[in-house]
């Protein structure tokens, strides 16, 4: 009787013991899947049936995968099996086979992918397109641009260096010397590509999912009407740009004077300082770049090359400034995409890529990072070639194009953003540095050395007089050029010649 006593409290304990160690039949199966095994919860032991294998999936991601990716299975889940098979079909063409994938710190994955497999071959136009190899004849630099090149202009350094040099930059200068170091890629702490590829952002399931419409992924909203100016907006100048109207854009930019229009161009450059300014909606966007056009402004010819630094929740998923280019030859209702999520778009580089963050970035009162970028026309096959930092990107190949096949009429430069009109009001997405171009260096941001490539495929300056500047509302954004050839304000490096600072901070009580 004693021993039968006995057995009984040790029985008694063992049990205890276990419910405290599994407290719910919830941790028992979630235990048992992943393990690997397919064990029976409690009230499954009564039946005996198994735990549902989709069951035991949701709870191995719920437990080990990071809530970034958690997120995306739970956005995932609520999305129609038609939309998520349409999703993954389109992945698949964008992102092509890898020779290395490079995982970077800001959480991009750049693909390393063999240059004559990339998507940007897969363009109609370009099925016997042979990969031009041989380095384009670069414009010859005029003098302002050549002493101009330091920091921005000769990008050969990752952002360790460069914020080196900036701690020696502020050590060494007073407040008046105006000097921009160069603005790397993020993504290169990890490591790079290898010859023979081109480095890639890769699109992920993510990136769709926040989009409207896997069709218009990577692609500008329609514009809602030609006209650059409402009936309320100062009379318009001939031949001002209307690049973008409708949709609520706003910019602050320079642009060439309709002096000039008779005289073809075939290319610009301009240093850019580097920013990160605050978005307000998860769909707006701001931007800093260059347009190379031509074509009817009021039409639907109308050709552009886009290139600057741009931070957009909706097409990147946070709020870094990324390099970005953009192209259409039809008033964007119908061909090209930003970057390289659709064809058109050949790259040769296997250091940039196109789409990834640029870092460090600016700060108010402290170090300043700038980045060069230059389109021109290569007089020889007539590829349209984008460098960035002095290093070459790729191109766009003549065959895209209408009216950029011959040569552009236009050259534009500055900011942009889309003004929704959250809560009824205007929108606070900041342009630029987020403050107003009186700010000045080290504050407002800027754009520096305005040139343009002449038909000798040269550099030229643009005189300061041959651009005119236009902002829609000066209350929320504004733009002031300005020229400088004093090697004392810029630490020696040949002035910023035709230049201009710009930006704002959008809603304020002046911009209701």
């Amino acid at each position: 009787m004693r021993q039968h006593t006995a057995d009984s409290s040790r029985k008694k304990k063992r049990r205890r013991r276990g419910r405290k160690q599994l407290p719910s039949s919830s941790r028992s199966a979630a235990a048992a899947a992943a393990q690997g095994g397919l064990q029976c919860c409690c009230k499954c032991k009564e039946d005996k049936q198994l735990m549902s294998p989709l069951l035991a999936l949701a709870l191995l991601l719920l437990m080990f995968v990071p809530p970034r990716m958690a997120a995306v299975a739970e956005a995932a889940s609520s999305v129609s099996a038609r939309r998520m098979a349409r999703i993954q079909s389109h992945l698949q063409r964008i992102n092509k086979p890898a020779v290395r994938s490079i995982r970077s710190v800001d959480g991009d994955t750049i693909d390393c992918v063999a240059a004559q497999e990339q998507h940007g071959l897969d363009h109609p136009l370009l099925k016997e397109h042979d990969i031009q190899t041989e380095p384009p004849e670069v414009p010859a630099s005029s003098s302002s641009s050549s002493s101009s090149s330091r920091g921005g202009g000769l990008l050969r350094f990752p952002a360790a260096a460069a914020e080196a040099e900036a701690d020696a930059d502020s050590k060494s200068s007073n407040s008046s010397n105006r000097r921009g170091v160069g603005a790397w890629q993020t993504w290169h702490h990890g490591g790079h590509c290898p010859s023979g590829t081109v480095a890639i952002r890769r699109t992920t399931a993510e990136d769709l999912l926040r989009a409207t419409s896997v069709a218009r992924f990577g692609r500008k909203k329609k514009s809602k009407s030609k006209r650059w100016y409402d009936a309320s907006s100062p009379p318009r100048a001939a031949n001002a740009p209307d690049v973008i109207s409708g949709n609520g854009h706003e910019h602050a930019i320079a642009y060439t004077a309709p002096s000039s229009q008779q005289q073809p161009v075939y290319g610009a450059k301009a240093t850019i300082n580097v920013w990160d300014p605050a978005i307000q909606e998860s769909n707006g966007f701001s931007l800093s770049q260059l347009w190379i056009l031509s074509g009817s402004f009021n039409g639907s010819d109308l050709n552009s090359i886009e290139a600057g630094w741009q931070v957009s929740p909706e097409l990147y998923g946070d709020s870094r400034p990324r390099l970005f280019t953009y192209w259409t030859s039809d008033a964007y209702e119908a061909t090209g995409c930003y970057n390289a999520l659709c064809p058109g778009f050949v790259q040769t580089s296997s250091r940039i890529a196109i789409g990834a963050s640029i870092s460090p970035v600016s700060s108010a009162g402290g170090a300043q990072y700038d980045m060069t970028v230059l389109v021109w026309k290569d007089p020889k096959l007539g590829n349209w070639w984008l460098s960035y930092g002095g290093q070459l990107v790729g191109y766009w190949p003549a065959q895209l194009f209408t009216h950029l096949s011959d040569h552009a009429t236009m050259v534009e430069w500055g900011g942009e953003v889309v003004d929704t009109r959250p809560a009824g009001v205007h929108t606070a997405t900041q342009m630029g540095s987020g403050r107003f171009a009186a700010e000045g260096f080290g504050r407002a941001s800027y754009f520096r050395n305005l040139e343009t490539v002449d038909a000798d495929n040269s550099l030229a300056q643009v005189p300061i007089d041959a651009i005119q500047t236009l902002a829609e509302n000066g209350a929320c954004y504004d733009i002031r050029k300005a020229y400088d050839d004093d090697d004392d304000h810029s630490g020696g490096s040949g002035g910023w010649g035709t230049h201009f600072y710009y930006g704002g901070p959008g809603h304020n009580p002046a911009c209701p």
